[in-house]
């Protein structure tokens, strides 16, 4: 067990988690922890086993126990793990849900973990989404008391939504609430849209256990993943009990953990200021991350701050190993300064001692990165001209077709341009047919993909051109795990990863750039940058490897934070204005993005306000005021 396995601390008790009232666990990555999860579960299934009692677990679904499953098939399959003694309940379900959709929860269980292991049909138990509203009261009551006549959940898997339910316990929910139907939070549809291909395809209610119920489960692990969770998860782990954040009630539970990965973790006092809990071994990041935050808290440039601003907020002990502040101020001044450039390739013929690339080669060979065909100039458009313009050799690789993202309306509007051109396709007239009459999430035929992709691809020529790249220069790389048909896609394979080297080999980059986010363990931009990290662990040995740097760029989404950033690269007015057009030339993302999130900006807005942020914030530092930068972050492989 996790208790047994990492050493259990009651939250709260002890220096660095004085803030904490939930115990909780971080690892480098959700794999890692994932698989220590799913050993935890084997382990009880076979004590239940030896003890000839039935395992009853409780169920989670989401992109969070993904990996949780799939190590306990491999366990199955592998080391003879046995579910016959297990008896599982599910959280929720949507509702109305048919159980044969793609997007149930039942189809979810079945295809991750239910097919593939030998549980009893019988012992499987998920909420119905088509019981009928005259008996749903009753449904519920009864999925209730069979919970209860196996004397309770031995365990609980939960996930986190962002407004703090666990289940569909959405804020508001009572701590002694029961399985019973409820209305979903807009902000819990708008996560879920992206699955539904739009808002307006998700249910407005569900079905779920209750917080009474999962409070009375023996033992509770909450998987907590991704940028995105961290300030929720923050406010469950520190803040007081609240119905507004339901899973707050998982503090007055006796054996709960929070398994987290360092992204969801780094709102936790502990992580993101340490010196607040605990002495420091001050290392040059730390000491830059907290010079920047005690910036940010005293509304202070750097070369403002005081000893006593170090004394007051908990960093005596910093000036300790400083000197006075006036050294540490010019030292952190100097080391963001630093990572200012306009020449993002290298400036030609210039010491580089104390700037983020290398003069030498004059030229580079550079090869940019993008998940999808819009992502290079909506994250790094200004750098990517900048390159072009300074006369590096670019090339720009598109990861995946982006076809998912293309709404059946624009689809249909380019099928029917094409039949007007040529009246007697029978792929047009086919492609219509089949987006006039399609129904719910049903999956895009391969010739509505084909088209849809097309369409990316053209948007894509129409941007790179704008920049001045040649036609020859821009790689479409389609690779095998997106192309699915649906929101949901395969796990990276060789023949991704196989792809990813070959483009490297060939041009022998001196410069990669790719997608930093880590928002989704699952998500795309997370595979791609995962196809590129196994990618280098190959090539690592070739002797060109060994004069490519990779710099890490972030989506629209988020930011590096000040302290992470290793190049900072400003933008003029007229650049940021050049940024735009080339953005404006994805039409089909412009004005309906499907995949929006809680931002209802644009992404060009939306991208724009990132950037001009940035450089408010090294402004507010003490340094030079841009009108816009975009970060990166350095990765050493």
């Amino acid at each position: 067990m996790i208790k047994e396995d990492i050493g259990f601390r009651e939250a709260g008790k002890f220096e660095e988690t004085r803030f904490e009232r939930i115990h909780n666990v971080i690892f480098e990555s959700s794999q890692e922890a994932s698989f220590l999860v799913a050993q935890e579960i084997a382990n009880l299934i076979q004590r239940k086993n030896e003890l000839n009692e039935p395992c009853v677990l409780g169920l989670a679904t989401g992109s969070s126990p993904i990996k949780v499953y799939e190590e306990l098939v491999r366990m199955h399959k592998e080391e003879g793990l046995s579910f016959a003694n297990v008896v599982t309940f599910n959280l929720d379900e949507y509702y109305p849900m048919d159980k044969n959709d793609i997007q149930s929860y039942y189809h979810f269980m079945h295809e991750h973990l239910f097919h593939h292991v030998n549980i009893l049909p019988e012992n499987i138990n998920i909420p119905d989404g088509q019981v009928s509203a005259e008996e749903l009261q009753q449904y519920c009551i009864d999925y209730e008391m069979k919970i209860k006549s196996y004397g309770g959940l031995d365990f609980q898997l939960l996930g986190i939504g962002r407004t703090g339910h666990i289940g569909f316990n959405e804020p508001g929910s009572h701590v002694n609430s029961g399985t019973r139907s409820i209305t979903l939070d807009h902000l819990t549809r708008i996560d879920a849209a992206s699955s539904f291909l739009g808002i307006d395809n998700v249910p407005r209610k569900a079905i779920t256990m209750g917080i009474g119920t999962v409070r009375n489960a023996k033992r509770i692990v909450l998987l907590g993943w991704g940028i995105s969770k961290a300030g929720i998860i923050k406010e469950t782990i520190e803040g007081e009990v609240s119905s507004h954040v339901p899973a707050t009630y998982l503090q007055e539970h006796h054996n709960t953990t929070f398994v987290l990965d360092t992204e969801a973790s780094s709102e936790l006092t502990r992580v993101k200021t340490p010196w607040l809990v605990k002495s420091c071994v001050w290392t040059d990041e730390l000491k830059l991350k907290a010079v920047a935050w005690l910036s940010e808290l005293t509304k202070k440039p750097f070369l403002k701050l005081t000893d006593k601003d170090y004394n007051d907020n908990g960093m005596s002990s910093l000036l300790t190993e400083e000197g006075t502040a006036y050294d540490l101020n010019i030292k952190m001044f100097n080391k963001m300064q630093q990572t200012i450039t306009g020449w993002p390739g290298g400036k030609p013929n210039a010491d580089d001692t104390y700037r983020p690339e290398r003069s030498t080669p004059e030229k580079k060979r550079v090869i940019i990165f993008s998940p999808h065909p819009d992502d290079d100039v909506i994250s790094m458009g200004g750098t990517f001209d900048r390159l072009v313009e300074q006369g590096h050799e670019v090339h720009v690789a598109y990861q995946t077709s982006g076809n998912i993202a293309v709404s059946n309306e624009e689809a249909l509007k380019f099928a029917e341009i094409s039949r007007a051109l040529n009246p007697n396709s029978e792929v047009s007239e086919e492609i219509i047919n089949f987006l006039k009459n399609r129904t719910g999430t049903e999956m895009d035929s391969s010739e509505v993909r084909k088209l849809k992709g097309l369409i990316r691809r053209s948007e894509s020529f129409g941007a790179t051109r704008y920049i001045g790249l040649p036609d020859s220069n821009v790689n479409f790389l389609d690779l095998p795990f997106y192309e699915t048909g649906t929101v949901k896609k395969n796990n990276l394979s060789d023949a991704d990863v196989d792809i990813m080297c070959d483009i490297i080999e060939r041009i022998k980059p001196h410069q990669i750039y790719a997608a930093g986010d880590l928002a989704d363990p699952h998500g795309t931009h997370k595979v791609c940058l995962d196809s590129l990290f196994e990618a280098l662990k190959r090539l690592k040995h070739k002797s060109f490897m060994d004069d490519c740097w990779v710099w890490l760029y972030r989506g629209a989404w988020h930011e590096w934070e000040s302290y992470q950033i290793d190049m900072a690269v400003p933008m003029s007015p007229d650049q940021v204005l050049k940024k735009r057009h080339a953005i404006f030339y994805h039409q089909s993302q412009k004005d309906g993005v499907m995949f929006q999130g809680d931002d209802s900006r644009e992404f060009w807005v939306r991208v724009e306000d990132r950037n001009r942020l940035t450089a408010e914030k090294y402004h507010s530092l003490g340094l030079a005021d841009y009108s816009a930068i975009e970060a990166f972050k350095r990765y050493h492989f």
